[in-house]
């Protein structure tokens, strides 16, 4: 029961990030300019492009330092401070060698990964609680940045075309 526990955990985390988001991401960042990816309308907001850096940053140092053990050498502050407008495939670049990182690491995990408290930033996390917190916070964002994609292009996704989402689920 538990490895098939820690199999459905593993796939949902697979499928949401590595899978779902991955593809939104790339969708935005294919249809904007460089100067769209950068854009910040005040101080107080990041661009799309200091939102690709955070996500990078948060999935390596959850993940691939928390969870997997690795080496942590993230400087937050740098992934919001960036103005240099990097370029699209220099943001999309190691952003997608993260994910496949990740990726390969969830196929070791185990159960005692998933109970094991650790320190993750300033905080004491679960295995489990860094999967669920990088989930929500990468999905958090990838809305954030659909969003700015739509506003700026003034044009829907497309990620649902062709779905039914009217649909209910099975009932007896």
């Amino acid at each position: 029961m538990e490895k098939l526990l820690v199999h459905q955990i593993i796939s949902e985390v697979r499928r949401r990030m590595v899978e779902e988001s991955m593809m939104k991401l790339q969708a935005c960042v294919d249809q904007l300019s460089l100067e769209q990816l950068w854009y910040r309308p005040n101080e107080n907001t990041l661009s799309i492009g200091n939102t690709l850096l955070h996500l990078n940053g948060n999935v390596r140092q959850y993940i691939l330092a928390g969870l997997a053990g690795g080496n942590d050498t993230r400087e937050r502050s740098k992934e919001f401070n960036e103005r240099s407008m990097i370029r699209k495939d220099d943001l999309m670049g190691p952003l997608k060698a993260t994910i496949h990182e990740v990726d390969q690491y969830l196929d070791t995990i185990d159960i005692g990964n998933l109970t094991q408290v650790r320190p993750v930033q300033c905080f004491d996390e679960s295995g489990v609680g860094i999967l669920i917190h990088v989930v929500e916070h990468f999905s958090y964002h990838v809305g954030q940045v659909v969003y700015i994609t739509k506003m700026l292009e003034d044009q829907g996704m497309g990620f649902y075309d062709g779905m039914d989402l009217e649909q209910k689920g099975i009932s007896d």
